[in-house]
Parts: C-alpha cells; sequence; structure tokens
C-alpha cells in the first residue's frame, strides 16, 4: 500500500508550511486516474499525523473526475479511464484533471488575540 508513503508525505508537507501553527483542516485533490486510493489515505491520514502539527485535523478530500482533449478534433470530454477513446476513434488525449494529487487547502489554528480597544465600564 503506497498510501502510507504518500500520507506521511502529505503530512510532512503540510507540517513544514504550517510553520508551528497547529493545523485545523486539510484538503486535498485526488485524481479519479492518478491511481492512488482516496479511502486508503483517509485511513493513513490519522495515524500518521499522530504526534505532529497535523494531530487532529480534518481531512477532506475532494475526488477529480478524469477529463481529456483529443489532440486530433480538440474535443473535450469525460474520461473516466486513462484508456478512453475520443468519439473520433482518436486516443491521442491530452489529460486535462483527474490525474491531480494536491495539497488543496490548509486551515490554520487562528492567533487569538485579545481585542484591547474595548474599555472597562465601572
Amino acid at each position: 500500500m503506497h498510501e502510507l508513503g504518500i500520507t506521511s508525505n502529505i503530512v510532512a508537507i503540510v507540517a513544514e508550511h504550517a510553520q508551528g501553527r497547529v493545523v485545523r483542516r486539510v484538503t486535498l485533490d485526488i485524481g479519479k486516474l492518478s491511481g492512488v486510493d482516496a479511502q486508503a489515505i483517509r485511513f493513513c491520514f490519522e495515524v500518521v499525523a499522530k504526534g505532529t502539527l497535523v494531530d487532529g485535523a480534518r481531512l477532506e478530500l475532494r475526488e477529480i473526475d478524469g477529463r481529456g482533449r483529443c489532440r486530433g478534433c480538440q474535443a473535450e470530454f469525460p474520461t473516466p479511464t486513462l484508456y478512453a477513446s475520443c468519439a473520433c476513434g482518436s486516443r491521442d488525449i491530452e489529460r486535462l484533471a483527474g490525474e491531480e494529487l494536491m495539497v488543496r487547502e490548509i486551515e490554520l489554528e487562528a492567533d487569538l488575540i485579545p481585542d484591547f480597544s474595548l474599555s472597562a465600564r465601572a
């Protein structure tokens, strides 16, 4: 299961970008044609994040459908598999979406600073 290694790398990248702040939420884009099992990432995330700045963060997964453009006729269409062909018969397809694996967003714990602009009333 290579998803364990992938998840370890994701947690390391997120922790590095957090720069010492606690991570509350991580949003990942995972293409359906990427070869990565999104549910395996979800399963590994809590275990891998344990003891890091990412520990306890909510994981949101966005699964991205495959899309392609025919290099012959320029038609754009869904590509549910890597071996999809165009309606014109061409298999010369440019991948537009579906192979992603990226950290889309990180939500960090806000620094809570008291509001000192309010004066106390006697």
